[in-house]
């Protein structure tokens, strides 16, 4: 029986000393990061080698929906909007699909990133983006699938899958031109009303300077046509607090107006209670 549990014992420890061994995987997965202007682009995947094999036509079948590499999705994470296909693909992640052909590729953009290789059923309606894109030779084999992010702009890239003797590359835009516009102009036009709104609520709150915070309710509510009344209670409150009773009334008299027509019972007790304190009731 000792020598029984001296072997099991023995045995166990091989299994755990194996268990322990790292091999190099036959399809390394890569990460790459990449900015497109404002747009940060990551892009996970994993890459197997050509080993003597015949890639296209052979080990990849023609016009057949490939994973595009190997093992999980092939997957691709946009932080904005961006463009392919003349469709928009929402901020978010896709797995990419490709049908390689003698002359152009399909590549597909799905909106389902958990499957292991091609989905088990193909679902059309989880096609974000569809492109055609041309095949074009090289001179030499590409050993190892590899994608790029290739003839970078500000508004724009090239999504390259090189693999043997073939090139695709998928165009895609970005909305950097709209963002920085519209960055440009918000700045250019001074704060918004909101800006001025929130920065004169943290000053009240915080204990900051009131009169600061005065004169930016003020400018918050005189740029916005249509004051809520949750907008007018701040204003009553800062005002009581710089000593301005009668403008903090004014202004707890309008937002109760427009609490008790909205039906918010919590904004009109809220008014009510501040205008008996302050003798207006």
């Amino acid at each position: 029986m000792k020598k029984i549990i001296l072997l099991f014992s023995a045995l166990m420890l091989t299994i755990g000393i194996q268990a322990q061994i790292e091999t190099p995987q036959p399809s390394p997965f890569q990460k790459i990061e990449q900015k497109v202007g404002l747009t940060d682009v990551t892009l996970e995947y994993s890459r197997p080698s050509m080993k003597g094999r015949t890639i296209f036509g052979g080990l990849v079948p023609y016009d057949a929906i490939w994973r595009t590499g190997a093992n999980a999705n092939t997957k691709i994470t946009f932080s904005d909007d961006v463009e392919i296909g003349g469709k928009t693909l929402k901020a978010g992640s896709y797995a990419i699909y490709t049908k390689p052909g003698t002359s152009s590729w399909e590549v597909y953009f799905y909106d389902d990133t958990n499957n292991w290789g091609t989905p088990e059923k193909w679902d059309d309606s989880k096609v974000a983006a569809e492109v055609s894109a041309q095949a074009y030779p090289m001179p030499m084999d590409i050993e190892t699938f590899t994608m790029s992010f290739d003839d970078l702009k500000n508004d724009a890239a090239t999504l390259g899958m090189l693999w043997e003797k073939t090139y695709v590359g998928v165009p895609i835009k970005f909305n950097t031109d709209k963002t920085v516009t519209a960055s440009i102009q918000r700045v250019m036009n001074g704060p918004s009303a909101n800006d001025y709104y929130s920065a004169a609520v943290y000053y009240l709150e915080a204990g900051k300077d009131v009169n600061q915070a005065k004169a930016w309710i003020d400018k918050s509510i005189e740029m916005n046509k249509d004051p809520k009344f949750w907008q007018l209670r701040q204003k009553s409150l800062i005002y009581a607090k710089a000593g301005d009773k009668k403008g903090a009334i004014e202004a707890a008299k309008k937002s109760l107006e427009l609490a008790k027509a909205a039906g918010n019972n919590d904004y009109v007790a809220l008014n009510e209670k501040s205008l008996k304190e302050w003798g207006a009731m």
